[in-house]
């Protein structure tokens, strides 16, 4: 009877299987920063409820700057991941679509009571569809190689960063009382409809790549300027930088549409015949 339960005595000399295998530094660090991220963004809700709107648009903007290097530094360290993916995401909705609408009906929108919730609301939902939408066309094999050079919509950081212009204006010393919320109101589910629409917004992401040696030190000095200025004069600059980037979106429509027509003239052009000679006849 007992051959039938004998007792469990694993093998001192078999290796001891592990249930996960151990994962390297170079992935764990891209996630690092956004959480650090998703941490500011969490943090700037709480300084928004306490009244303290500077420190918390500070907070968007180190997380919007933090969301920019995230995935560069985790494609430098090769380690791009899904999880990473779906993590930045996640916090990109929170830090860029959750955040600020509060901020702004905290600030001013609270004044439209329900119409300004709603506002919020609008905004948020049009966040996470565009975030969606952008997973989406990551995996689409058959897009050029040139529309990598576009956002289709506004992309989450500039909707965040875009969106606070009335408490860059406050912090100048631009009244914002209850009649400006009608206003801030409109600019935002305008902001929404960009998110949402298919209007081309320039990425950028192939600038940096190869940069010409006459223009490396005109760089290094005028990063510094900025840096400058953005220490010493936060908000007019980045109520000047709200405006140009909107100023540069028909910009960026037009380059679209010239790139459009170009590569459908060359797929129009009929494909040069091979010139290989044909095999002899049997």
């Amino acid at each position: 009877m007992s051959d039938l339960f004998p007792p469990f005595a694993p093998d001192p000399n078999e290796p001891r299987k592990r249930l996960f295998k151990p994962v390297p530094v170079r992935v764990i660090i891209p996630n690092i920063i956004t959480l650090i991220a998703l941490c500011l963004g969490l943090t700037a809700i709480r300084l928004a409820f306490e009244g303290r709107y500077e420190p918390a648009v500070v907070a968007i903007v180190v997380a919007a700057v933090l969301d920019g290097i995230d995935g560069r530094v985790a494609r430098m360290l090769k380690g791009t991941s899904r999880f990473g993916a779906e993590l930045d995401s996640l916090a990109d909705f929170v830090n860029f679509g959750v955040t600020p609408a509060l901020i702004l009906y905290s600030f001013l929108l609270n004044e439209l009571k329900a119409i300004g919730w709603i506002a919020v609301l609008v905004f948020a939902i049009a966040m996470v569809l565009r975030l969606a939408r952008f997973n989406v066309m990551l995996d689409d094999p058959h897009r050029p190689e040139w529309k990598k050079n576009f956002f289709t919509g506004m992309p989450a950081p500039a909707g965040a960063l875009t969106s606070m212009l009335p408490l860059y204006l406050s912090f100048l010393g631009v009244p914002m009382g209850s009649a400006a919320a009608p206003i801030a109101l409109v600019y935002l589910l305008g902001l929404a409809f960009l998110m949402v629409s298919t209007i081309p917004v320039y990425s950028g992401k192939t600038i940096g790549l190869r940069v010409p040696r006459h223009w490396v030190l005109p760089i290094f000095v005028l990063s510094a300027a900025v840096f400058g200025l953005l220490a010493n004069f936060p908000w007019e600059m980045l109520t000047a930088i709200t405006v140009l980037f909107l100023g540069s979106i028909p910009l960026s429509v037009m380059r679209y549409r010239q790139l459009d027509r170009a590569h459908a003239a060359q797929a129009a052009q009929p494909q040069p015949a091979s010139s290989e000679p044909e095999p002899p006849a049997a």
